[in-house]
């Protein structure tokens, strides 16, 4: 089972002093794999890196996050890619959960409690679901059960 302090995170965000302070957000909660990347284009030549969760700006120059998001989740849907915004757009939070956005926070005074409320909440699924996958394969493995 992976361990919630071995996640491996992107950050995506042409603005540099905001990548650098969502990082800073997660060293300061022990997380240490963390690549930041300033465009979206960098993001998807690294996705062979394998990362769990991908905090991502919508607003990017060149390729916008929702084209960052829906090339990520056809390469592997299965990491959690949360969209971060400056912007209180409902049609574009819409656009992001439709195209498999796990979550979609607004850059404000609560943005680093929203973040630890949603890792927090993926490492619980990532916990059941494995816990889920142990009992099932000792149910299927245990002849007693017959």
């Amino acid at each position: 089972m992976q361990n919630q302090n071995s996640f491996k995170f992107f950050i995506v965000d042409d603005d540099v002093f905001c990548a650098k302070m969502h990082e800073q957000y997660l060293l300061n909660l022990n997380y240490s794999n963390i690549k930041c990347f300033s465009n979206g284009n960098d993001c998807l030549n690294n996705l062979n890196q394998n990362p769990d969760i991908i905090f991502l700006d919508h607003n990017m120059d060149g390729i916008t996050g929702l084209e960052v998001l829906k090339k990520i989740k056809r390469y592997n849907p299965s990491i959690y890619v949360i969209m971060v915004s400056g912007q209180q757009n409902i049609k574009i939070a819409v656009d992001a959960h439709e195209y498999e956005a796990y979550d979609y926070i607004i850059k404000d005074n609560l943005v680093y409690d929203k973040m630890t409320l949603i890792i927090n909440k993926i490492s619980s699924m990532k916990k059941a679901t494995s816990t889920f996958i142990e009992i099932s394969k000792n149910e299927f493995l245990d002849p007693s059960l017959e």
